[in-house]
């Protein structure tokens, strides 16, 4: 007999995963990826990089599963790993471009590749997406942060105060000046 893993909980999943049910953890991965993924883009502003947060955000997951509330959202849960992620990363990001400019420049700059947008994408809306993703990984973490969490993945004020670790009204406050910047930044519209 196969059990349906779409019709667990994920507190189910989560034990099942803690007792070596691989299936059950991928059951997980498929549930949360595409939201963990739009956290980490809109934090670090580029794919190739929220790629690998969310490889190291459900890696940190497997490993801490054993500490998992299964009362709590694992949408939540995992949430605040994928923020903890991205704060390490940006730290790392401070840590590398400090260490480049004190470095002198070498032929290793060459190969260097271009992160502009390619001809083929530089069109209407995906010029516009990507405009206002770049806006949004620039704002302060603080902002940031509550904007995503709140705005694009949806999650309640108290989930969001909770992976943030701060109060509701924090998060209102913080939702109200990060889409205040965000609107100034994009020049009204």
């Amino acid at each position: 007999m196969s059990l349906d893993w779409g019709a667990l909980s994920e507190g189910e999943l989560a034990t099942l995963s803690i007792a070596g049910r691989q299936a059950a953890f991928a059951e997980i991965m498929r549930r949360h990826k595409q939201p963990i993924f739009r956290i980490a883009r809109a934090s670090v502003g580029n794919t190739d990089e929220a790629l690998d947060l969310v490889q190291d955000t459900f890696v940190a997951a497997y490993q801490a599963l054993p500490r998992y509330d299964g009362e709590r959202s694992m949408r939540a849960w995992l949430s605040t790993i994928a923020i903890n992620k991205c704060r390490d990363w940006g730290r790392k990001r401070t840590v590398r471009r400090f260490l480049t400019f004190a470095a002198p420049i070498g032929p290793e700059a060459e190969a260097v590749a271009d992160q502009r947008v390619g001809l083929d994408d530089a069109t209407g809306d995906q010029q516009e997406l990507h405009r206002v993703s770049r806006v949004i990984a620039g704002l302060p973490t603080a902002l940031k942060e509550c904007l995503v969490l709140r705005t694009i993945e949806g999650l309640s004020q108290t989930e969001t105060a909770a992976v943030l670790s701060i109060s509701e009204k924090a998060v209102e406050t913080r939702l109200h000046r990060a889409r205040s910047t965000l609107l100034e930044r994009l020049g009204g519209r």
